[in-house]
């Protein structure tokens, strides 16, 4: 086996997601899926804690590309237009990873551990936001407010556009949420 790999939390993430589809999450082993990649044991513990972050890989990047596109949105701007701005630039951003999202959540929710894991996702995103915020001069309060409601309409929006028809971008998804929610408490 390779001593070193470029591309082996990739690797790592396409054979466990393979295994746990085949297999169930509880019945497939860290070194099942090391072998799989055609990786060691010890390569998965380099980049995983363990088997549960194998599905979270691509969550370490969404807090923080969710925060660079807010930072790159007019300083003018209201705190829920960046908001939306930057979720919405996250969006175009996740769209083509319409298939391997559906994976994974479908994997996520055959498990009740795997369901905390992806709430603390949500936790993380709704910080970042937050905290992108409060550094652009947004009231504390109003920046905490604004951060749960974004998490929330991100989440609802990833519901409908994993559930609804193939051809419907994540932005559209978003802005659909994101009008609901303003018909609602204006209503």
């Amino acid at each position: 086996m390779p001593r070193w790999s470029p591309d082996a939390a990739l690797r790592l993430e396409a054979a466990a997601m393979s295994l746990f589809e085949r297999q169930g999450f509880a019945g497939t082993t860290v070194p099942q899926i090391a072998a799989a990649a055609g990786l060691t044991t010890r390569t998965f513990f380099r980049h995983f804690a363990d088997k549960r972050d194998v599905l979270f890989l691509r969550d370490r990047e969404l807090p923080q590309a969710v925060s660079d596109f807010m930072e790159s949105v007019p300083a003018e701007s209201s705190g829920a237009a960046m908001v939306r701005a930057g979720l919405t630039a996250a969006c175009r951003g996740i769209h083509g990873w319409r298939e391997p999202i559906a994976r994974r959540r479908n994997i996520v929710r055959s498990e009740p551990a795997l369901r905390e894991r992806d709430l603390l996702r949500s936790h993380y995103l709704g910080q970042a936001i937050e905290e992108s915020l409060t550094a652009r001069g947004i009231d504390a309060q109003q920046s905490h407010t604004l951060a749960a409601v974004a998490v929330t309409c991100f989440d609802l929006a990833m519901d409908r556009w994993l559930e609804g028809p193939e051809d419907i971008p994540l932005e559209d998804a978003l802005t659909s949420v994101w009008s609901d929610m303003r018909d609602w408490i204006d209503a």
